[in-house]
């Protein structure tokens, strides 16, 4: 049973009042917004979204507080990975409780239903931690923006790069619900268009514990990479049995299709070194990313948060960035208008930098595949990944017209 109390556990309200012209010290009352992180905080995905997407976000909203004068209030509840308790939350958030944005997700069928639920009671929609297409494809909405990576992005500059290096032979070992069986269908598109072939697959449960059936198909397969459409715990395991098993002193390349930072911390540099992953984020990358990051890392004990992490900062900022532009009051009206106005704003932040916002809801930013460092190769705390090349924006995400979102067609 969903209680309020339930709902609200963790709640923080962080609010700037805007002053009285030429009456200092007295506030002048504005509606406060209302934002809900929606994510998994007790399950298989906890490491990859859970504490660390909400501190972000609350960052995100102690700095938009005091540069726009804003009232807003990050609300915090557990989906335990479940679209029916998902949907119950996100309907008495937009009913009851006066929220106006929920966010993260970390599940892709989830996503797509709160964005149905959000088109339907006009509220707005951030996605930080989900990979499906369908988001800014055929189920495209006027309410959702997709932030972060999806499987297309992923898929490409993983599959597409791995077959020009040589890793021209495939083997997936898949999750079996729609995030997993996407990622594995596009990562084998750019597989075969760059050459290469898939040599077989296994879709395994999630979540799951035992790997070793699927790891002795991969390795009796003769494939050369074995890539592993799944995430979180799942692939953790899956890469540590992998190494159990020999794939990688047999000469088999592992692919992360999505492997974030806390995963790579989770696995050690031991286990992990030769891994390719993709990313949108990464902590140590410059001076902004690096600043942010510290600004995370004093309320996280020094965890440094992931790329997906970092998006939930990025798309609370531009949110209230485009509240305070329009007004809140308007802001809290229509949760279409306020995603129209976030299009039409460029986005400069420590997480992103310059980026846009296309008409299908996609951030449209760049992407990065990185290298796991050998152990001797780090040098301080979180120092994991090694830049093997950039994707400038318009080539990492997949191209406008081939989504089918009635808003392109629309426009």
């Amino acid at each position: 049973m969903i209680t309020k109390r339930s709902l609200l556990t963790g709640a923080t309200s962080l609010a700037g009042a805007a002053l009285l012209p030429g009456r200092p010290g007295r506030a002048q009352t504005t509606p406060t917004l209302r934002i809900g992180v929606l994510n998994d905080q007790s399950g298989a995905y906890r490491g990859n979204g859970g504490p660390i997407s909400v501190e972000c976000a609350r960052q995100a909203v102690a700095e938009a507080a005091a540069s726009h004068g804003l009232n807003a209030e990050i609300l915090v509840a557990d989906h335990q990975g479940k679209p029916d308790v998902a949907l119950g939350i996100a309907r008495q958030w937009f009913d009851r409780d006066g929220v106006d944005v929920a966010m993260d997700f970390q599940n892709s069928a989830i996503a797509l239903a709160i964005a149905g639920l959000a088109r339907e009671k006009d509220k707005v929609a951030m996605p930080c931690n989900s990979g499906t297409t369908a988001l800014t494809g055929a189920q495209c909405s006027p309410n959702t923006i997709h932030w972060a990576y999806d499987t297309y992005m992923l898929a490409k500059t993983v599959g597409g790069a791995t077959v020009k290096a040589g890793g021209d032979t495939w083997f997936f070992i898949t999750a079996d619900y729609a995030f997993g069986h996407a990622l594995e269908a596009d990562t084998a598109r750019f597989v075969t268009e760059n050459g290469g072939k898939v040599l077989g697959e296994v879709k395994m449960p999630f979540p799951s514990s035992d790997f070793s059936s699927a790891l002795l198909q991969a390795r009796t397969s003769g494939a050369k990479v074995v890539g592993f459409a799944n995430a979180g715990t799942d692939t953790v395991n899956c890469i540590k049995q992998a190494a159990e098993f020999g794939l990688v002193q047999g000469g088999m390349k592992m692919a992360g299709l999505l492997l974030q930072l806390n995963d790579i911390h989770a696995l050690g540099l031991q286990a992990a070194q030769g891994l390719v992953l993709a990313e949108t984020f990464y902590w140590d990358m410059n001076d902004r990313t690096r600043a942010f990051a510290s600004r995370v890392a004093k309320a996280t004990g020094g965890v440094m948060p992931n790329a997906s992490q970092a998006a939930c900062y990025a798309s609370v900022l531009h949110y209230l960035k485009a509240a305070a532009a329009m007004g809140v009051a308007a802001a809290k009206q229509s949760g279409g208008a306020t995603v129209a106005r976030m299009k039409q704003t460029p986005i400069d932040d420590d997480v992103i930098g310059h980026a846009t916002i296309r008409v299908d809801g996609r951030v449209e930013q760049m992407g990065y595949l990185f290298e796991v460092k050998a152990p001797g190769a780090s040098t301080k705390p979180w120092d994991y990944y090694k830049l093997l090349a950039s994707v400038p924006p318009g080539e990492a995400f997949r191209p406008l017209g081939e989504g089918g979102c009635p808003l392109v067609k629309a426009g």
